[in-house]
């Protein structure tokens, strides 16, 4: 067996700890993206309507977060199509589960949701411990999203806003 020696241009040491974590990130990425594929064929071959008499629109996508220090890609999916859990396949559902992104700052935690159509009035706000739901509903556009935050925070010093469908809402420590 010939012994392979050491390309100068390959990263050693924590570099090279850190660039095959994002290597080895990157692949849970693709398979992740396989899947997808995988579930979008399905849904398309099989015309999955689910309601009385009307269809619904269909929206599949996802979200890729790498932080700081952390060498794994998370894949979040977001929309309205999942996997029934008795036939496994792809069905269209009427509430949306929005795009959620969650941001510590200093003085408070902002949490920014992605919900177009709607309005600040239109959002209503659950929280329990440390799981906040958010819902919104305004006509045929429901959202519905269960986040979990990283430290309990009471609903009084919730503060919303909403503009042009992005929801953001601050928590003071």
């Amino acid at each position: 067996m010939k012994k392979k020696t050491p390309d100068k241009n390959e990263p050693t040491g924590e570099a090279g700890a850190r660039f095959g974590g994002i290597l080895s990130g990157l692949t849970g990425l693709m398979e992740k993206l396989n899947e997808l594929a995988e579930t979008g064929v399905e849904l398309r071959r099989g015309g999955e309507s689910h309601g009385a008499g009307q269809e619904r629109k269909g929206i599949y996508g996802f979200t890729v977060k790498v932080g700081l220090g952390d060498q794994t890609a998370r894949v979040e999916p977001f929309g309205n199509i999942r996997a029934d859990k008795t036939t496994g396949q792809a069905v269209v559902e009427e509430v949306r589960e929005p795009v959620v992104d969650l941001f510590e700052e200093k003085d408070h935690l902002l949490i920014v949701a992605e919900l177009p159509g709607i309005s600040a009035a239109d959002v209503k706000l659950e929280v329990k411990d440390d799981v906040l739901t958010i819902i919104a509903t305004k006509g045929d556009k429901k959202y519905r999203k269960e986040v979990l935050l990283p430290g309990s925070y009471p609903k009084a010093k919730m503060r919303l806003s909403c503009n042009n469908g992005v929801l953001e809402i601050k928590c003071v420590k």
